[in-house]
């Protein structure tokens, strides 16, 4: 999908200059540094989930039954 961003000509300049030092395209920087944004935010919530119960004293199954039986 193409999309249509507003770049200033210091940061043009500066991924062309990345661009051949890598001998990639622009488009292919600016799609790799998308992907690892995306990454490092995506994984955070997940991380920041796991073990979340961790620390409580009650069954996690037996409180999911307890909220069961609420209603």
């Amino acid at each position: 999908m193409r999309t249509l961003v507003d770049i200033g000509d210091a940061e043009v300049k500066a991924l062309d200059r990345l661009a051949q030092r890598e001998k990639v395209s622009r488009a292919a920087l600016i799609r790799k540094a998308i992907d690892d944004f995306l990454a490092r935010n995506s994984s955070a919530s997940e991380v920041e989930a796991f073990g979340l119960r961790g620390g409580r004293k009650v069954d996690g199954l037996a409180y999911q039954e307890d909220i069961r039986n609420e209603w």
